[in-house]
């Protein structure tokens, strides 16, 4: 029988040791989502102790950067700018603070610009997030074919960085049941 080998500390491997998670939980809100997403988030959030930093990412406009170095939204198609942004802002807000107003939990609400992945990954960096919220969309043929042509977004966020992604399931598939007799 051989002994257990003993650490080498002159070889550089650092032995593992845990850290407090202290970034905030970074949840991805979209319009007429129900609210399973930011229950699923705050108890995350709130069970951490952290923040709950919640994102809507409006898929209409890019970031550009300017010659100053400033980086600002521009619409994709200036002819096509939806004016109701605002509109989506104060009701995605307003939905957010009906849910999670009196719960203790220190959250905010941010607008984002561009991809949705990309968007909320560069959010995760900034904030230094300990894990991003997602949902999964509804059932149905539209929905399908939106994932067939632009992805999912949780399937582009655990590709392109390296924080956990929660997927709150909306409308998961209805279990099997046997028929009778069968």
């Amino acid at each position: 029988m051989t002994e257990p080998q003993k650490p080498n500390p002159s070889a550089g491997s650092v032995p593992y040791a845990p850290r407090k998670i202290s970034g905030p939980v970074l949840m991805g809100v979209v319009p007429g989502q129900p609210l399973a997403v930011a229950h699923r988030a705050a108890e995350l959030a709130y069970s951490l102790g952290v923040k709950l930093v919640c994102a809507y990412v409006d898929v209409t406009t890019y970031l550009a950067e300017e010659p100053d170095g400033r980086v600002e939204a521009r619409p994709i198609d200036p002819d096509g700018i939806d004016d109701d942004i605002e509109g989506i802002n104060a009701s995605l807000a307003a939905h957010l603070r009906e849910a999670l107003d009196g719960t203790n939990i220190d959250w905010s609400f941010v607008t984002l610009a561009g991809d949705p992945a990309r968007a909320l990954g560069r959010l995760a960096e900034t904030t230094d997030a300990s894990v991003i919220v997602v949902g999964t969309r509804e059932r149905g043929l539209g929905a399908r074919l939106e994932e067939l042509l632009v992805g999912s977004v949780a399937v582009h966020l655990t590709h392109r960085q390296h924080r956990p992604v929660l997927v709150v399931p909306l409308a998961p598939h209805p279990r099997h049941q046997p028929k009778a007799g069968h």
